[in-house]
Parts: C-alpha cells; structure tokens; sequence
C-alpha cells in the first residue's frame, strides 16, 4: 500500500473521533449542582483517587459540567454523553436521576444520593443491575449519631423538631428518626418545608411546641436557603444539627456528615474497574463509613451553649 493511500485510510478510520479518543485517553464526564468553584474539592478528590490508581493526565481526563439551576442537569447531561465519555460521574440525586432518563447503556457512577432503592436507579444494593452503580449518602448508623450527639450537647434533650422537604426517600429518612428518637425517649415534631413560606411557620410552631432542638434532615439546599435556615435557627435560639459540612461552615452550629471528599475518592475505584471492563450492574452499591464531625464555637457562644470537651475533642474541626 502506498504512503498516500494508508494515511487517507488511517484519516477514514479517526473520522469523527476526538483528538482524545484517537490518542486512546479516558474521558470522564462530571455533572452535579453548584459551580465549578464550589465543587472543586470533590473534583479534585476524584482526580486524586485516579491518580492514586495509576491514571496520570496523559491517560485520562475528566470534563466536568456544572448546573446551578436543576433544570438545566438534564441537557447537560446530554452533552456530555453525546460527547463521547467513557464514564459518567453524577454528584446527588438531582444528578444522577437527570443522568439515567437520558440513557440506560453509558456507565454511569453516582456519589452522594440519599437512596438509591427508593429513587429507583438500582434494583438491588449487592447487584444494581444496568449501566448504574455507585456510593450512597445512606448509612444504618448516621441518624443514630447525630441524635446521641445532640443528646451529649443537650443532655436533657426531650423535645426535637425534624426539618425536612419532600424528596427521594423521605420516609425512610422519617422512619430512622422516628426509631431512633424513640429508642432514645425523644418526642418528634415533624415540619415539612418545600417553600420559605413554611420554613418559616415552622420555626414558628418549633418555639410554640417548646422544642430544645433542631435536626435538619433535607439534602443538599441551595446558598439562600442554607442561610435561611441558619438564621432562623439563631433568632430562635434553637441549637441544631445538620447533614452537610457545609452549614458548620456557615454560622450553622453543628454537623455531622458524610465526608464527601472521601465519597469522591472512592468514586474513583468505580471509574477504574468499569474502564478495566467491569459492568456497573455487578459492582455493589457502597454505603458511607468515614464522616466528620464540624462544631462552630463562634455560634455555640452566640447561643450560650457550653460544649463538652468530649465533643470538641471528637470534632474533625472546630471553627472558633
């Protein structure tokens, strides 16, 4: 064959390709909520737990697509299967349940979605099934925690409001608190809150009913939203636990989560088997074993609350 006629052919054969796909580099597509800035931990996490699986940069390259509006996840998720990755990393379930309506073959690995059974992207824990597996921010242990920890802030603790919002799994979620509440002789008053309207009459009812506390069991809110809550709970006097690190960071008084830094690290294991040619149906779902514990002083003085030096000692971070 002459040299003209092997590189039109070789040109034939790339056609369409992208310059990555032809030089034989890994693409992995990144979606979730938020921005670029706010989520590069998570980014970089997944980057890192590549990089500690042998995928350098020339090997791999990830493209990461954020949304900070949850209607736009859907098209998102479009482009960047229509582009040509090999893998999808989707963060929460906004994410992933936008991701698995737009396709059923590209794999696809989730991170942080609160039940995955009851939003039905997986038909069992052990055995997914189709082109979907991942981590979950499920845990038998986590209600139980943030309720004793409450408990060990406010020894005398009866009376416990439950802010939640109708989502994937909410009743579950209610039937871990309502058990663990029970077992440990604390009376629930559960508020429903899908508007700011009704977060805000049920802080309201919160200081009519005579709670001592407050346990934030919503998934991840938006920047307004996280602040209201926040400030609420501070003109209320109310101390309160949260489920994100991220309202510790914000004047929120405690929180106790998930690490999702390590969640992305582990993600990474996910990407490297199904690029070796492991189906996503027969990779088990993993639940969450490290969390972290936040404490920020500077709202537990506000308060007039004396932390024991047990927590603080346990604390993964103390903001003063």
């Amino acid at each position: 064959m002459r040299r003209r006629e092997l590189v039109a052919l070789l040109g034939a054969a790339t056609a369409g390709a992208s310059p990555l796909a032809a030089a034989g580099i890994q693409r992995i597509g990144l979606t979730g909520l938020g921005t670029r800035q706010s989520n590069q931990p998570l980014l970089d996490a997944l980057r890192d737990g590549l990089g500690a699986l042998g995928w350098s940069g020339g090997s791999i390259t990830i493209v990461d697509r954020w949304a900070e509006q949850g209607e736009r996840l859907p098209d998102i998720a479009s482009e960047l299967i229509g582009s040509g990755v090999d893998v999808l990393v989707t963060a929460g379930t906004l994410a992933t349940r936008s991701a698995t309506r737009v396709t059923t073959s590209l794999p696809i690995v989730f991170v942080g979605v609160g039940d995955p059974l009851t939003l039905g992207v997986v038909g069992t824990l052990d055995h997914p099934g189709g082109n979907v597996t991942g981590l979950s921010l499920s845990s038998a242990t986590l209600t139980g925690n943030r309720l004793s920890l409450l408990r060990e802030l406010l020894p005398g603790l009866q009376r416990l409001g439950v802010i939640v919002r109708s989502e994937p799994g909410l009743e579950r979620t209610l039937e871990d608190i309502r058990s663990n509440a029970h077992r440990m002789g604390i009376e629930l008053f559960e508020f429903e809150t899908t508007t700011g309207q009704a977060l805000r009459l049920a802080f309201m009812h919160l200081q009519n009913d005579r709670c001592e506390a407050i346990y934030v069991a919503s998934g991840p809110l938006g920047p307004a939203k996280r602040t209201e809550i926040i400030e609420l709970a501070a003109q209320a006097h109310l101390p309160a636990i949260y489920p994100f690190r991220i309202f510790a960071d914000n004047h929120g008084l405690m929180s106790y989560a998930v690490d999702e830094r390590e969640l992305f690290r582990r993600a990474a294991t996910f990407v490297d088997k199904i690029l070796k040619g492991a189906k996503p149906g027969d990779l088990p779902v993993e639940e969450p074993t490290k969390f972290e514990l936040v404490i920020n002083l500077q709202t537990a003085k506000v308060l007039g609350l004396t932390v024991p030096p047990s927590l603080l000692y346990r604390a993964d971070e103390v903001i003063e």
